[in-house]
């Protein structure tokens, strides 16, 4: 899989060297290419931002730089009978990104991430980019950051992590948070009695149903209190009789074929 990011702080990706992404790169399961877009201004200063027309305060980067650092790699026509590269515009105004997009992602050829500063890149980019690419604005969450660069680091590793050969065993990325809706229950390792904190007895059974329905508790549990919001987001078409009961416990009924929150009287 190729990926391409584009920054004016190419040196702020260099963490892609390490790791399992870094090995990733050196055995050719990904190819990875950091451009610096100051190569693509033609003035001495190697400018690539402008004051907004309209007024407002920040700087906003100038179109030209971005238009020929894409067009650098927008691939050939024969190349694009398999489809438009996806171009990823890290950006607070775009769609939130999750574990099921990091997925989607996984299934392209090529990604192009674009590194937008100061107040972001003139918005005329993103229409006229539309042309060779599939633009799709992308958010970590509700937050601001300097730049794109911190959410180009987490959308590259969340993405490719999930290519074959990536990670060494490829079962660890079935149980993981978000793979079902719920977040990951709780591990441990030895010793089983450290600092007079012992390991959940069950674990120590050898009693794979028990350990199975012990680990899924956990996750509906810990998924209640701390991100009540993908349980209510759960199909109740999916939950056995087992999740059921323990969601009840938890404080939540099924609603017109949903799962709701019941107060408290």
């Amino acid at each position: 899989m190729r990926f391409d990011v584009i920054s004016i702080f190419p040196e702020y990706l260099a963490p892609l060297e390490l790791s399992l992404i870094g090995k990733a790169r050196q055995d050719g399961l990904v190819q990875l290419t950091v451009h610096d877009l100051r190569d693509f201004t033609h003035d001495r200063h190697r400018t690539v931002d402008d004051t907004p027309y309209g007024g407002g305060a920040g700087m906003v980067m100038k179109p030209e730089p971005w238009a020929q650092a894409l067009e650098s790699l927008k691939p050939g026509t024969e190349t694009l009978e398999a489809g438009q590269p996806v171009l990823v515009v890290p950006s607070p105004a775009g769609e939130v990104f999750t574990q099921a997009i990091a997925e989607e992602l996984a299934a392209e050829e090529h990604l192009v991430f674009a590194c937008g500063r100061y107040e972001g890149i003139d918005e005329r980019v993103l229409e006229w980019a539309a042309q060779n690419y599939r633009v799709r604005p992308m958010s970590l969450g509700d937050y601001v950051l300097n730049g794109g660069e911190v959410a180009v680091l987490a959308m590259v590793e969340a993405v490719a992590r999930l290519l074959p050969g990536v990670v060494g065993n490829p079962e660890s990325l079935i149980e993981e948070s978000h793979q079902d809706g719920l977040l990951e229950y709780p591990v441990y390792t030895k010793p089983s009695d450290w600092r007079d904190n012992q390991v959940p007895e069950v674990l120590l059974s050898g009693n794979h149903a028990k350990i199975a329905r012990f680990r899924r508790d956990e996750q509906l549990r810990r998924t209640a209190v701390r991100r009540p919001d993908l349980i209510a987001q759960l199909s109740v078409a999916e939950l056995n009789k087992a999740d059921l009961g323990l969601l009840a416990e938890l404080g939540y009924a099924v609603v017109d074929g949903e799962l709701s929150q019941v107060l408290a009287e």
